[in-house]
C-alpha cells in the first residue's frame, strides 16, 4: 500500500468506529500488522501534523483521534 492508501484506511476505519473517537496507538498498529510499530508511528505523526488527525491527552495516557470529533469538541461548539 501507498502512503494515501494508508491514510484513507486509517480515516474510514476511524470514521466506521461510531462509538469510539479515541485511540492508542497499538490499535493503529493492529491496523497493519505487516509494518514495525516505528512505520506506523511515522505514519500518524504525519497525519497529525497533516491536521487529518489529533492527539489528545487525559495526563496519564496520550490517544489519537480524528480532528474535530468527539465528546470534547461536541461540548466546546456549545460555549460562547
Amino acid at each position: 500500500m501507498g502512503a494515501e492508501e494508508d491514510k484513507k484506511l486509517i480515516i474510514d476505519t476511524l470514521k466506521c468506529k461510531t462509538l469510539k473517537t479515541k485511540f492508542y496507538l497499538k490499535d493503529f498498529n493492529n491496523m497493519f500488522p505487516d509494518r514495525s510499530p516505528r512505520e506506523v508511528s511515522k505514519l500518524v505523526n504525519k497525519m497529525v501534523a497533516e491536521g487529518l488527525l489529533e492527539y489528545w491527552s487525559s495526563g496519564s495516557t496520550t490517544m489519537i483521534g480524528l480532528k474535530g470529533a468527539g465528546i470534547q469538541h461536541e461540548t466546546e461548539d456549545c460555549k460562547e
